[in-house]
């Protein structure tokens, strides 16, 4: 092989990598888009002439590779939590209040940045190349890593020696104003449906199956801070996102470092008053506790970090009428009023409904049918009805009167005492039905694949199914005659709705939809209860018992309660139970020995047994803790066919390694011995 061929290669893709940040993250191209394309022609060609030689980080990786037939899931390393919102300069001095009597006699700074409205991703390095890039999620989130390549102002390999080698880093992925007007155009002409706004259109271009579609659409990359500062060198969320930007990455803008809360207010309200200067969405500011160690110190809620909060911007507003007052059933049953509107443009969209929230806003506010009124898309993005403009009534307007009955199934609304909404409480209620069943088949609920929301329509109107029980009952033979099923995708459906059967109390809880009862409500139940049954006797008649229960309040277990005392959900719980779907509820990992307390596992290479989930999964049971990288603070390194830099860093580091085999007998309940 040519050294020659190798050296013009190298030199090539630096060039091309220099002139994609000049143009891409500096805003300051210094050659002509035909001269970029001849270079990245020429790298190509050299490519196709020495394969050996093309590597994962080379910049015509971008182009996007074949389809695939659906995302794989992957477990994160740390929860992808999200901020709490604040929306007053009162607001963040309350923050700073709290922040202050966790961390008394402490002096700290805090990093102001701006909230820019994206889709997030977590992106992981290993030896300073792009390896994987993970959407947003509580624990689980879809590998996109071939649609996070086409996006060109996000580095596929990062300058040596300025951060560690193996790094998890998190941003938000986003489009310009020009850019989505562009795609927008785009549709228009091809007779598609446009984007609502650049938030939706970013979304829907990286989750493409088709990477080449995603390389047509001009994304960008923010880069918003580590993932596990503490497996690096740096002291600080600043000192991390100046290397972190010296590396190659486009960090976040409107960034500063400031001793004091009040110095954070005046630069929050100094950002908002340039914000309509902004060539892309940003809705807010992210205010930061800098110091990394006292980050730790400050921990987290089940929800969001102790040691930051987003400052929201105020709403765009405009005017327009209310041509009709309609009411909407939820998933849980809340029958919410709903304002249609006469379509009007606010804050880069169209409107034609808002949420009235409840007969008592309604009420409040004396929102009538024909009223002009001052709308606002809440975080620029949930319209609400602000106030009504009384002095253009003309005396013909209609005031709104809540029913009393379920207007899909006519059962009695109830209103709980210290509630706004009335619900219905029929889980079979037909207007529930579609959220319902959608919920059930979620990944974190049931996880039945291929049952998406179009299918969920076909199966409702062809009146195959009427609440999430049914599913089971469904057939090849039930479903053939159905549009876009062909014998191997009604199989494929068919196998995936059985194959729910075994997820396990905690999962079939969630799915169930009870009001107030998400993922961690469920299982923490699963944790105590060894199937539904115990459950449904304690709700019903105990459940002043449910309360006991860490975490689990008076308001979980009220709502608990109501549900299972309702005999039409009663009587879908039978259902499930004939059809052999609760035959597998306890949890076994209630049981599990926690071999790996306090541990800390990174996984590396493929292993033949478990999926990279599984893996995560088997780990997280037994009470240890799944990191993106080796460090000093690692216990034991997994290691798979393939094994990546992770497990050179063992070596060197002295940690442990295990095979497949001694990871079987950790699984087991058995720690190796001595190695």
């Amino acid at each position: 092989m040519s050294t020659d061929a190798r050296s013009k290669i190298e030199k090539l893709r630096e060039k091309i990598r220099y002139h994609e940040r000049k143009y891409h993250e500096e805003f300051a191209p210094e050659i002509s888009d035909p001269e970029f394309d001849k270079l990245m022609d020429e790298l190509k060609g050299l490519e196709e002439v020495h394969p050996k030689l093309a590597t994962p980080d080379s910049p015509t990786q971008r182009v996007g590779g074949e389809p695939v037939d659906e995302f794989k899931e992957v477990t994160h390393t740390r929860p992808m939590l999200s901020l709490d919102n604040t929306y007053s300069a009162e607001e963040l001095r309350e923050f700073d209040g709290r922040v202050r009597r966790l961390l008394p006699d402490t002096e700290f700074d805090y990093t102001v940045e701006l909230k820019i409205d994206g889709l997030g991703v977590s992106l992981h390095y290993e030896d300073g190349v792009f390896v994987q890039g993970i959407t947003r999620g509580h624990r689980f989130g879809d590998d996109v890593t071939p649609n996070l390549r086409t996006i060109r102002s996000l580095p596929l390999r990062l300058t040596p020696s300025v951060v560690p080698g193996d790094i998890e880093v998190r941003g938000e992925v986003y489009l310009k104003h020009k850019a989505f007007e562009w795609i927008n155009a785009e549709r228009k002409k091809a007779g598609e449906q446009l984007f609502v706004n650049p938030r939706n259109a970013a979304a829907g271009s990286l989750r493409q199956l088709d990477p080449r579609i995603t390389a047509s659409r001009p994304l960008n990359v923010f880069i918003y801070g580590l993932t596990a500062p503490e497996e690096t060198p740096f002291q600080s969320h600043d000192e991390a996102l100046a290397a972190l930007e010296e590396a190659g990455f486009p960090v976040i803008e409107r960034r500063r470092r400031l001793p004091t809360i009040e110095a954070v207010i005046e630069h929050c309200l100094a950002v908002e008053a340039e914000r309509g200067r902004f060539d892309y969405d940003a809705d807010g500011m992210v205010v930061k506790v800098d110091s990394f160690e006292l980050q730790e110190k400050l921990a987290s809620t089940a929800k969001h970090p102790r040691w930051a909060i987003a400052y929201k911007f105020p709403a765009e507003q405009a005017t327009t009428t209310v041509e009709r007052i309609d009411v909407n059933v939820g998933r849980t049953g809340a029958v919410t009023p709903v304002a249609l509107l006469a379509p009007v443009r606010v804050g880069g969209a169209t409107v034609s409904r808002a949420t009235l929230h409840n007969e008592d806003e309604v009420s409040r506010k004396d929102i009538r049918e024909g009223d002009t009124v001052l709308i606002e898309r809440g975080g620029d993005v949930i319209p609400k009805v602000v106030e009504v403009i009384t002095e253009k009534r003309t005396g013909r307007e209609k005031s709104f009167v809540m029913p009393e009955t379920c207007p899909a199934c006519g059962a009695a609304l109830h209103r709980a005492e210290g509630e706004a909404a009335r619900r219905c409480t029929n889980a079979a209620c037909p207007a529930q039905m579609r959220e319902r069943i959608i919920h059930f088949a979620r990944r974190a609920a049931m996880d039945i694949e291929h049952l998406g929301p179009k299918i969920v329509d076909q199966l409702i109107e062809a009146k195959l199914v009427g609440d999430v029980a049914d599913l089971y009952g469904l057939t090849v033979e039930k479903l053939l005659p159905l549009e876009r099923f062909a014998e191997k995708s009604a199989a494929n459906l068919v196998a995936a709705i059985e194959a729910s059967k075994g997820r396990g109390l905690d999962r079939l809880l969630f799915g169930l939809g009870i009001r107030h009862v998400g993922e961690r409500g469920a299982g923490i139940l699963a944790e105590n209860f060894a199937g539904l049954d115990a459950l449904i006797e304690v709700a019903k008649s105990k459940p002043d018992q449910l309360e006991e229960l860490q975490e689990i309040g008076p308001i979980m277990a009220e709502s608990l309660s109501r549900f299972f005392s309702e005999p039409r959900n009663l009587k879908i719980i039978e259902k499930l139970d004939a059809v052999g779907a609760l035959t597998e509820l306890a949890r076994p990992e209630a049981t599990i020995s926690q071999v790996l307390e306090g541990m800390t596992v990174v996984l590396t290479g493929t292993l033949k047994g478990y999926t990279r989930r599984e893996a995560a999964e088997a780990v997280e049971a037994r009470g240890g803790r799944v990191a993106a990288s080796v460090s000093p603070k690692t216990d034991y390194v997994i290691v798979g066919d393939e094994p990546g830099s992770k497990y050179d860093k063992a070596l060197s580091l002295g940690i442990r390694s295990l095979n497949e085999a001694e990871f079987e007998e950790i699984l087991a309940g058995r720690l190796p011995g001595p190695g």
